[in-house]
């Protein structure tokens, strides 16, 4: 029996919707690396991308534990001397809610041309509206 391996002409990629109010921030990004890799169809194959899209709602009600909303840091540099700029995460999620989410899955993908295609099919909203309802997402469990 052949190893079957997909290709990009063999995978259906399908549409989930994740609401993240009140959802651990680590579990969450976890669980979304996972179904952006395909890591959860029983064709993944490492090489190709075989992930589907995820939408995620709520990403401003993401709960973190303990006391990482005070002492939880994001850098960032200008490029310039003196420009290292930080902000913590609760005033990340005032500012920019989906950023949070978004550097926790980008972290949990892989770091090459693969790991940013799949990126590309997260879509990240604050408020509990999107404008995918044309592609009909089914809820994620999580």
């Amino acid at each position: 029996m052949k190893t079957f391996m997909a290709t990009p002409d063999t995978v259906e990629k399908e549409w989930f919707l994740v609401n993240a109010q009140g959802v651990t921030l680590g579990r969450l990004a976890s669980r979304i690396a996972m179904v952006l890799r395909g890591k959860h169809k029983p064709t993944y194959t490492p090489h190709e991308d075989a992930g589907d899209f995820v939408i995620v709602v709520n990403a401003d009600k993401v709960h973190l534990t303990g006391r990482k909303l005070d002492q939880k840091m994001y850098y960032w540099y200008s490029g310039y001397p003196g420009g290292l700029k930080g902000r913590t995460a609760r005033q990340m999620l005032a500012r920019k809610p989906e950023e949070v989410l978004y550097r926790a899955v980008k972290g949990m993908l892989p770091k090459n041309v693969l790991g940013r295609h799949m990126l590309r099919k997260l879509k990240i909203y604050g408020k509990p509206e999107h404008p995918h309802q044309a592609q009909q997402p089914k809820p994620l469990e999580l």
